[in-house]
């Protein structure tokens, strides 16, 4: 009888509709904490939740403040995307080859893996003034900048995954007459994506962080740019507003990779996200 109910415990857990309420518990236990140390303290910096609320609607439709914020969520957020997406593409296109090339050969992992570690630490924030000088101000500073951020973490997961393929499954491959390039198709891509898809997972988390680093560069639209607006103009309201578009964008890009990631490792249970 115990076992039974533990069952029936655990089916319950892993639906989707308590997936999405216990989900949901922490956000609003955050959001009444949120409300009442405001109330409670009387904070005239920090504003509560039920203005945001109000900003949110007015920079998303606008017809409260009528300022130059109301109604321009749609220009900044598609900016912002663009930018994102645009250097966390060219990461993809960069990392995901270099790392199935120095995860599978040593000959190159000796040559580039001590300049990589060199470089690695250094903070994007670090490549600001360089990418000013290099790009000038503008979307380019901002693409540059999210592609260092998501490079390594892609490189890195990459490699990893590389490096953990079963030497077993390439002698078998040999034998069954795979190789050279083969060998990537047939064996290094499939054991490896696991690893490519996590690193996908924090490079694109990363550049969703760095947007807003990015956007310090001079530019005049985007949801980085509007939360340094808001810094300048002490308008808190606005900041967090920024903050929630951005987290809940990132929330959202987060979730297709994982429906990506599943679909393509149907294969293979115990990688679903």
């Amino acid at each position: 009888m115990p076992k039974t109910t533990e069952y029936a415990v655990s089916i319950n857990v892993e639906s989707r509709f308590w997936k999405v309420v216990l989900g949901a518990i922490f956000p609003v236990i955050l959001i009444l904490s949120w409300h009442f140390a405001v109330v409670l303290t009387g904070s005239r910096l920090i504003p509560e939740p039920y203005e945001v609320a109000v900003m949110m609607w007015d920079f998303a439709f606008g017809g409260i403040y009528d300022d130059a914020f109301s109604a321009s969520l749609p220009v900044h957020f598609w900016v912002s995307v663009q930018r994102v997406y645009g250097g966390f593409l060219l990461a993809v296109v960069t990392a995901v080859p270099l790392g199935l090339m120095i995860g599978r050969f040593a000959v190159l992992r000796a040559m580039l893996d001590p300049t990589l570690s060199l470089l690695r630490p250094v903070p994007v924030t670090a490549w600001l003034p360089l990418s000013m000088i290099f790009f000038g101000l503008g979307p380019k500073s901002a693409i540059f900048l999210v592609f260092l951020g998501a490079f390594y973490p892609i490189l890195l997961n990459t490699i990893f995954g590389v490096k953990s393929v079963d030497e077993k499954l390439f002698e078998a491959a040999a034998m069954l007459g795979c190789k050279g390039s083969q060998l990537f198709q047939a064996v290094v891509i499939p054991a490896a994506i696991p690893q490519i898809f996590n690193g996908l997972r924090l490079g694109l988390g990363f550049a969703w962080i760095l947007i807003v680093v990015g956007e310090m560069t001079g530019v005049p639209e985007g949801l980085g740019a509007v939360i340094m607006d808001g810094r300048t103009l002490s308008r808190t309201d606005l900041v967090i507003t920024g903050m929630i578009v951005i987290g809940i964008t990132g929330f959202l890009s987060d979730r297709l990779i994982v429906l990506l990631n599943n679909r393509l490792l149907q294969w293979s249970p115990q990688h679903h996200a």
